[in-house]
């Protein structure tokens, strides 16, 4: 048995290389896969940008081209490291999170200025 098993340690995974994550980037045209942002719309867009791993590195996702895709990082903080069959399921489960996390903004945002201009 390896001493890292023995620790309970696991060997960690090399990151992917700036090389690997412009060339995924590339390939989808700077566009968040899950809500559609264009990373070349503007400054602050490209700023967001990220390379998801549509199966998580965690949940023994690879680091292959076609398990990668670009997010945003909101949306792929919406995901997280949940597990989908498929980039489709992924994205049909952050654009529905992102709906429930926009609904429960409004009605805080709508509360908060209601309470601000009373005073």
């Amino acid at each position: 048995m390896p001493i890292t098993q023995i620790l309970g340690l696991s060997r960690l995974a090399k990151p992917l290389t700036s090389e690997e994550g412009r060339r995924i980037l590339e390939r989808d045209q700077y566009r968040c896969q899950y809500c559609g942002l264009d990373g070349l719309a503007n400054f602050e867009n490209s700023l967001v940008m990220t390379v998801d791993f549509v199966q998580p590195r965690a949940k023994k996702g690879k680091k292959i081209a076609e398990n990668l895709v670009t997010a945003c990082r909101p949306c792929n903080t919406i995901k997280g490291y949940r597990k989908f069959s498929s980039l489709e399921d992924a994205r049909a489960y952050v654009l529905a999170r992102r709906e429930e996390l926009k609904k429960a903004w409004q009605t805080r945002a709508s509360s908060a200025r209601t309470r601000t201009a009373a005073t």
